[in-house]
């Protein structure tokens, strides 16, 4: 065996017994507590990490994939559009307090309201209304005013239901209706005048529209009117028996089935059957399609396209001579079923032409029979509403 070297047998320098002294206290730490404590630290990591990287998984393999619009793409195809519906017990009247719930099992509400207000063949009237229309001598109740100066057509005021979009509206339709329905929305104040085409009025228009398609899939056809259309003679013996979808119009060209009319949303007749359905859920989810434009503009764009004779839908368009408005009015008071409040921007300017209108049907009726056969009363309006719009 060979001898150590003397530099293996020399002394620590002083610069190494500097550095370490012999004191037991200094000695240097063991080379393997680095390692230790990067193992440490890692496996804090992981424990971390992984619950978070199964929770992301399972998130994302659960979720619909995003919405692509382009060829061969239906986007009517699309699911939950609507928010559950909520009835609000009358004793209650909170909307604030309540919380929308599952959607089917709120639907035996629904079809309470529904099944009260239905006629023998399960056709019901409906309208919607919120706080800005609500108030006492405002835009609700010209309306069933209407119904009860007209021509055979206080009846249907027991068909009519009337479907809230916030608590005040709700409240005051309790008031004055006995069919009332609360529609709410969490993250969306509806209560407001919504002026046209602001961001507003279009999601209570596409929101209005998604929950006729609801009435439909229960079974239910019906007439949707417009607050501000007022019911002069009871329509229902003016509309096309085989017409799955019919619309009043702004501008009729003289031909039912024209695709050149002009419909107007306000004032709708719809048979519940699959066509109906297919086409609600169509015209809905064509918005996508045609961003910032409300449900009246879009169909009027959708009503040519190839997809709607595909599924079969029958389009009639209901003549200004007994379905007039503002736009174009109905000139024969004779003849006359409902007046609308179209080409009119701004709550004031409705109601000032809407009171001239039943003031101009009071003196109508009042006239011996004599002189109306004659037609010697014309509308007075429009006056702060403008043909121009």
């Amino acid at each position: 065996m060979s001898r150590p070297t003397r530099q293996t047998l020399a002394p620590a320098s002083a610069t190494s017994l500097r550095r370490f002294p012999g004191n037991s206290q200094h000695r240097p730490p063991h080379a393997s507590a680095p390692f230790r404590k990067a193992a440490a630290a890692l496996l804090l990591v992981a424990a971390v990490a992984l619950p978070c990287a199964v929770l992301y998984r399972a998130v994302v393999l659960n979720s619909p994939p995003p919405v692509q619009v382009g060829w061969g793409f239906r986007p009517w195809q699309e699911q939950g559009t609507l928010r559950a519906p909520v009835m609000v017990p009358e004793e209650d009247g909170d909307l604030d307090a309540v919380a929308a719930g599952d959607m089917e099992r709120e639907y035996p509400k629904l079809e309470q309201v529904l099944q009260e207000a239905s006629m023998d063949n399960k056709t019901i009237i409906l309208t919607t209304l919120n706080a800005a229309w609500a108030s006492p001598g405002s835009v609700i109740d010209l309306f069933i005013d209407s119904f009860r100066r007209g021509i055979r057509t206080n009846s249907l005021l027991k068909h009519l239901v009337i479907i809230a979009f916030d608590r005040t509206a709700y409240r005051r339709c309790t008031e004055i209706h006995p069919y009332c329905f609360a529609l709410v929305t969490d993250d969306v104040d509806f209560s407001q005048e919504k002026r046209f085409l602001t961001a507003g009025y279009l999601e209570l228009m596409w929101k209005r529209l998604d929950f006729l398609r609801l009435v439909l899939e229960k079974g239910y056809s019906f007439i949707f009117s417009d607050a501000d259309v007022m019911w002069f003679r009871n329509p229902f013996p003016y509309l096309y028996p085989d017409g799955d979808f019919q619309s009043a119009c702004d501008h009729y060209v003289g031909n039912a089935t024209d695709l050149r009319n002009i419909a107007n949303g306000g004032f709708n007749y719809v048979k519940s059957n699959n066509q109906s359905i297919e086409f609600y859920k169509f015209w809905h989810s064509s918005r996508l399609r045609y961003p910032g434009y409300h449900d009246q503009d879009v169909f009027n764009f959708i009503k040519h396209d190839p997809y709607v004779t595909e599924i079969g839908l029958t389009i009639k368009f209901l003549s200004t001579t007994y379905f007039g408005g503002i736009c174009e009015p109905s000139r024969n008071l004779n003849k006359v079923c409902t007046m609308h409040a179209n080409c009119c921007i701004g709550l004031q300017s409705k109601l000032h032409d809407l009171r001239i209108l039943m003031e101009d049907w009071r003196d109508y009726m009042s006239m011996p029979p004599g002189l109306k056969i004659l037609g010697a009363l014309s509308w007075r309006v429009p006056q702060n509403c403008s043909l121009s719009l």
